[in-house]
């Protein structure tokens, strides 16, 4: 373009601009979207021992895999199973979202999520989640976790934590029962669950939910047993509800009969006031 003074200026088109703004917005936008789904990646840590096993294409040897969700399950597992001398940590899962910071080098001991397995019988595996698990790494979770694992005659047993607020039903003095187990299982378990099923229209979510739909499409035997309790911290009788479940499995698992004071007392927490309006 000439000006009066015969000047030649170049023309700059706004819409050009404006494109290549919208460009590298874009490439940032989707630059932080695969930082932030890599970092939500959840993240298995075996020991070396399984580790050098799963890289020459073998699998976790396992015929029963007891999976443990919320306060209540995993501290009847610590109470009640992995107080004897008989188990080894042997992995941990680390897993980062909104409620949980996964912390790069994180042992099994800080981890909230830890795998143990029997010494007499190896193929005995126990996994304790005590760590939120978002909603987007439910199915990487299940798939990792038992992509690892030999599905032959396999056999998962969930336990789960519920509020008895989230259950429905029309009887009130069923609710008002509480602690009670409530089961539902896949296709391919053939065994007689210790409670009766869950009542529609209750629902199970989360883990055990996803665990459940993985055991249901690879016809792998599931059955997850919910704990409706009135309780919100970890309480010793909602603990017990979960004692016919494993009862049930016999030899495979030793139920310490009668904890010490003292265990109880390490994993169950005792309700205190912290404040209130005359303190």
């Amino acid at each position: 373009m000439a000006t009066f003074f015969g000047e030649v200026l170049s023309v700059y088109s706004r819409a050009v601009e404006e494109d290549d703004e919208d460009v590298e917005e874009n490439e940032e936008d989707e630059e932080i979207r695969r930082e932030l789904e890599e970092k939500r990646e959840v993240g298995l840590h075996w020991s070396p021992e399984v580790s050098e096993s799963l890289k020459n294409g073998n699998k976790v040897q396992c015929s029963e895999f007891i999976l443990a969700v919320g306060h209540n399950a995993t501290r009847f597992l610590s109470v009640y199973v992995l107080t004897s001398a008989k188990w080894d940590a042997v992995g941990h899962a680390s897993v980062w979202n909104e409620r949980s910071r996964a912390v790069s080098g994180q042992s099994s001991e800080e981890s909230a999520c830890v795998f143990y397995r029997q010494k007499d019988d190896p193929s005995v595996l126990i996994c304790q989640v005590n760590g939120y698990i978002a909603e987007d790494q439910l199915f990487q979770w299940a798939q990792k976790v038992f992509d690892c694992l030999q599905h032959r005659e396999l056999n998962v047993t969930v336990l789960s934590d519920s509020s008895v607020a989230e259950y429905k039903t029309a009887d009130y003095l069923c609710s008002s029962s509480a602690p009670f187990l409530r089961s539902l299982h896949s296709s391919a378990y053939s065994g007689q669950p210790v409670c009766q099923s869950l009542e529609q229209p209750n629902i199970v979510t989360g883990l055990p939910a996803a665990v459940l739909n993985h055991c249901q499409v690879h016809r792998i035997a599931a059955v997850v047993y919910q704990c409706y309790s009135d309780v919100i911290g970890p309480d010793s009788v909602t603990m017990e509800t979960y004692k016919p479940a494993l009862t049930k499995l016999g030899k495979s698992i030793q139920l310490e009969t009668s904890p010490s004071t003292d265990v109880l007392r390490k994993f169950s927490r005792t309700t205190n006031i912290q404040s209130n309006l005359y303190i």
